[in-house]
């Protein structure tokens, strides 16, 4: 940050600030010119035309430069994170960044993965079609819905509130290559501009609505709050066996069949359940919602353990929150000829850990059931221990009540994700962060996910975004309420030690 007493950082900011405007003016593109200026009317046809950038992992300046472009035109301040492709980021903000208020940061992500299959598209990936019920695309749902809700709830605030001065910034911020987990984004964000961006609490992509969680009333809605998810821990085996190269006799020792052997050792086993704090916490929550035994046994899952585990098993998706998981992704041995033995086979394992597990005993223990010493484990991405985040803070409140109030016959719940996020790099430096996508849609949406189809209904964007400004409104209730109760205590202590002197 620049001293506030010096002439010539004033000055070198003069040049920035001129530059910064410069560059912002020159480009060609207007949305609102396009589109109009954001409002409940047009925010699907925001969220259309974000679709339409090819912003895969890695090319994300042009669907950024357009998101910039947006918040320019609708009077936020800039300040821009990175300006390449895989390194693209940038803040837009109802203060500039060096008011150094506490700031309340909406996280979103501009890259996408890959379309895969173009043929089992109903619509090509980067359309954006609006049909009469959803909106068709690579990103409606990962991340880009999120990011346009984000954008319009900022922007919303800043007209709502741009003649008063709020005891919050309230800060867009879209990052790259979320999707790669590179250092581009997220992580280049903290490296360099942490101290500027200054989070009291950031806000992440999560789950919508569930319905089905509770068995006793499966057509209530849920709305989950995740205060930490697990990390990842991706990992590659490899295995070099000098052996003869013929396939027509088998030799005593080779690469693939000893990979393979290995694998079964490693994978064949059932998973450990594991309970902490986190986890019962969560049961405890649905099972305050449940009725009859099977809502007593969730409120006493320490009671009931041998009763509940095998039920989880069942549910993958729940299970993983209660397991370290290990999936088998990928095993080659860079070889197409069917009478050549490779030398060499590798595999490539996503491990998900819990977030108090030791990354040092988890690698253990793989290597030992592996039962192979040759076998080599490299780690090729590992997030660090994180704590999660407290859901008694005021943020987590604020967000609780705007979930209520917009959506008032549903109940939040606190838990943990099985997925990790750009949300985790704020968590492992002691940041307060919560992640939850504050709209209601069918479970058979996130199915397309990261696969063909991807699409969202209709209507929920309004209604997410409705929510995000109710919590932002909610956080700066809270904070204007407490520092009037700061003000009052102050007053009545000044109060009593006149009436003590007199």
């Amino acid at each position: 940050m620049p001293q506030k007493n010096s002439v010539l950082s004033h000055f070198i900011l003069l040049i920035l600030a001129l530059q910064v405007t410069y560059s912002q003016n020159s480009t060609s593109i207007n949305p609102s010119s396009e589109l109009g200026i954001p409002s409940d009317s047009n925010i699907e046809n925001y969220l259309s035309r974000y679709i339409q950038f090819e912003s895969i992992s890695g090319h994300e300046k042009e669907a950024g430069e357009w998101l910039k472009n947006i918040c320019i035109e609708n009077g936020l301040h800039i300040q821009q994170m990175g300006n390449e492709d895989a390194q693209y980021n940038f803040t837009a903000s109802i203060y500039p960044l060096s008011s150094n208020l506490p700031n309340i940061v909406l996280l979103n992500h501009i890259d996408v993965v890959p379309a895969g299959d173009l043929e089992k598209w109903v619509y090509p990936p980067f359309s954006g079609e609006i049909t009469d019920t959803e909106i068709w695309g690579r990103g409606a749902w990962d991340n880009k819905g999120n990011g346009i809700m984000h954008l319009f709830s900022v922007i919303e605030i800043f007209k709502k509130y741009k003649d008063q001065q709020l005891p919050f910034n309230v800060t867009f911020l879209p990052v790259s290559c979320e999707e790669t987990q590179c250092t581009g984004g997220a992580e280049y964000v903290i490296a360099n501009h942490l101290k500027e961006l200054n989070p009291a609490v950031v806000i992440g992509e999560g789950p919508p609505a569930i319905k089905g969680a509770i068995q006793t009333n499966p057509d209530k809605a849920v709305f989950p709050i995740s205060v930490a998810h697990k990390r990842s821990l991706w990992l590659k085996l490899t295995l070099k066996i000098n052996s003869s190269a013929h396939g027509s006799v088998t030799p005593l020792r080779y690469a693939n069949r000893e990979m393979v052997e290995a694998l079964d050792n490693l994978l064949g086993k059932k998973q450990k359940a594991i309970y902490n704090d986190l986890n019962i916490k969560m049961l405890k929550d649905i099972g305050k919602l449940e009725k009859g035994l099977t809502g007593f046994a969730m409120r006493h899952p320490k009671l009931f353990k041998m009763f509940i585990t095998p039920k989880l098993r069942e549910q993958p998706e729940l299970f993983s929150v209660f397991s370290n998981t290990i999936t088998l992704t990928s095993i080659d041995s860079n070889n197409d000829v069917v009478n050549v033995i490779p030398t060499e086979a590798t595999a490539l394992l996503d491990c998900r850990l819990l977030p108090d597990a030791s990354k040092e005993e988890f690698l253990a223990d793989v290597k030992k059931r592996l039962k192979n010493d040759d076998i080599e484990i490299s780690i090729i991405h590992s997030q660090p221990e994180m704590k999660s985040s407290d859901d008694k803070s005021t943020y987590y409140q604020s967000l609780k009540t705007a979930i209520e109030q917009n959506y008032p016959d549903t109940d939040v719940i606190t838990i943990i994700l099985p997925n990790t996020s750009d949300a985790g790099v704020f968590r492992a430096k002691g940041i307060t962060t919560f992640t939850a996508t504050p709209i209601s849609l069918d479970m058979s949406y996130l199915d397309n996910i990261h696969s063909e189809n991807e699409r969202i209904p209709r209507g929920v964007l309004v209604e997410g975004k409705n929510t995000y400004v109710k919590f932002i409104e909610d956080c700066i209730l809270r904070a204007t309420s407490d520092e009037s109760q700061e003000k009052k205590k102050f007053l009545i202590f000044n109060l009593n030690n006149k009436s003590d002197a007199n």
